[in-house]
């Protein structure tokens, strides 16, 4: 018996794979999008299709359903449009593809957005879009990784985004590009606005070269520029420095701004490629310190993503109703 969860990265889609032990890999978008390699094929080397009782995938906004849904009853691959999303490669569409006809069970876990019930009223009125679906599955693996029930999460790489989680419930989120610096995404700010009003740029072009790397002065393929950033801060680049150091601060303010109307926190989580790095620049230590709150700080590995999306799909197996306040709906 075993249960496999997918994270639809900026950079990559990652899988694992939950049984007796627990198995991770994690296939480049490009080389999806090209069909260099198949998803199914990579899983398959790793278990018998045959075994797996259910899959649980996330897939871009999933901001056209409210409920964990059968994959046979998603329409559209459960999004509004691709637009605004970033770079689109097309390495996820194949994915999804593949899993579609490849019979496993599966179910589609929606993101973050205005028409999901358990949000805060005040979250959905101020904002359409809250995060992408594998931040429901990080914060599932954050709350069941340390037990707690209220918690900020905090997931860091190529964007940033900070979930509120209150007595078990997701209440509502700062997504990229309203909120914290990630490697390549962040918020748009007065000269954006102005090169997209003058019409020197798209809203997406700006969204996707409005973090980090903005200030580093980086201009690379989406899929090398952290590595870019690091090698240039361990150089001693002023410009990369000054870019590590204004991510922090930001993701500082936004999670201070969360703990300011939780009613109560446990501890906050620092997860991503970037929030759980010790290694070769310690930003965890880095944020950790800035942050400088009385709770509880914990990090938790890169996979979280797609771990959380497994052990969704094994809860939900067992018989698990709903996700955080998400609903799960009936498997056929």
């Amino acid at each position: 018996m075993a249960f496999v969860g997918m994270d639809h990265g900026t950079t990559g889609i990652s899988f694992t794979i939950l049984s007796k032990e627990i198995e991770h890999f994690k296939l480049g978008r490009e080389e999806l999008s090209k069909g260099k390699v198949s998803a199914i094929e990579e899983l398959s080397k790793r278990i018998d299709p045959a075994e797996i009782k259910l899959m649980a995938i996330t897939y871009a906004m999933g901001d056209a359903i409210t409920t964990i849904k059968p994959l046979e009853k998603v329409e559209n691959r459960g999004i509004i449009s691709i637009g605004g999303a970033g770079k689109v490669t097309g390495g996820g569409t194949a994915v999804y593809s593949e899993i579609e006809k490849s019979g496993i069970p599966t179910v589609l876990i929606p993101g973050l957005h205005r028409n999901l019930p358990c949000l805060d009223e005040r979250f959905k009125a101020a904002y359409s879009h809250h995060g992408s679906a594998e931040k429901v599955s990080i914060s599932y693996n954050a709350h069941l990784e340390t037990g707690w029930e209220n918690l900020i999460v905090s997931d860091i790489s190529s964007n940033t985004v900070t979930i509120l989680i209150q007595d078990g419930i997701i209440k509502g989120a700062m997504d990229a590009c309203i909120g914290a610096m990630g490697i390549i995404h962040g918020p748009l700010d007065l000269e954006m606005i102005r090169a997209i009003d003058d019409g020197y740029k798209t809203a997406n072009e700006c969204f996707s070269h409005a973090g980090a790397v903005k200030i580093a002065g980086i201009d690379t393929k989406v899929a090398r520029a952290k590595d870019e950033l690091i090698k240039r801060y361990l150089e001693g680049d002023y410009k990369a420095r000054l870019a590590i150091d204004t991510m922090a601060m930001t993701i500082t303010m936004e999670i201070w701004g969360l703990i300011s109307i939780a009613d109560k926190i446990d501890g906050i989580i620092l997860t991503g490629s970037v929030g759980a790095m010790k290694e070769p620049i310690n930003f965890y230590s880095i944020l950790k310190k800035q942050l400088d709150c009385p709770m509880e700080v914990r990090r938790l590995p890169p996979t979280s993503g797609s771990l959380g999306s497994a052990q969704i799909a094994r809860d939900i197996y067992q018989g698990k109703k709903e996700i955080l306040g998400i609903e799960v709906e009936s498997l056929p």
